[in-house]
């Protein structure tokens, strides 16, 4: 059995979360969709939001935006399968950029310094929710620690 808590009692708290992640990541998108619209698509970019973006990144960031909210909207632990594979995905995604960032032929994304550091951000909110965010039947879930434990308190 995993490890992670069901029905934690800050879970809706955790939703929210998730939910301000993908408007962050919806705005970005928008914004950025409009700042580049006279640029290449893949591009070095331009500074959206303090960040290096072109319109391939900006189009990325709309669709994972919009994926997480349509997964926070339905929950039933789908959310939690979006935020989780999406927030490892974008560690990974910032990591080949962080990797690539002076390169311009391969700096596909036309990711900056601060746009790595957001990316990271943004992955590791979304992983955070999804640790937090899963629930189940009171039937289906164990005993609280404390009790499994041993302890009363």
């Amino acid at each position: 059995m995993a490890h992670t808590p069901v029905n934690h009692p800050l879970r809706p708290i955790y939703r929210i979360v998730g939910f301000v992640t993908g408007a962050y990541l919806v705005a970005f998108g928008i914004i950025g969709f409009i700042g580049t619209s006279g640029e290449e698509f893949t591009g070095p970019g331009v500074r959206v939001l303090g960040q290096g973006s072109n319109m391939l990144w900006s189009t990325i960031s709309l669709a994972l935006g919009a994926l997480v909210l349509l997964g926070t909207a339905i929950g039933r632990n789908i959310d939690v399968a979006i935020d989780q594979y999406l927030g490892w995905g974008l560690l990974v995604l910032g990591t080949y950029e962080l990797m690539m960032l002076r390169t311009d032929d391969l700096n596909i994304f036309g990711f900056t310094m601060s746009t790595v550091i957001v990316t990271y951000l943004v992955g590791l909110l979304l992983i955070l929710v999804s640790l937090y965010s899963k629930s189940a039947p009171p039937s289906q879930v164990g005993a609280p620690r404390q009790v499994r434990e041993g302890r009363t308190a």
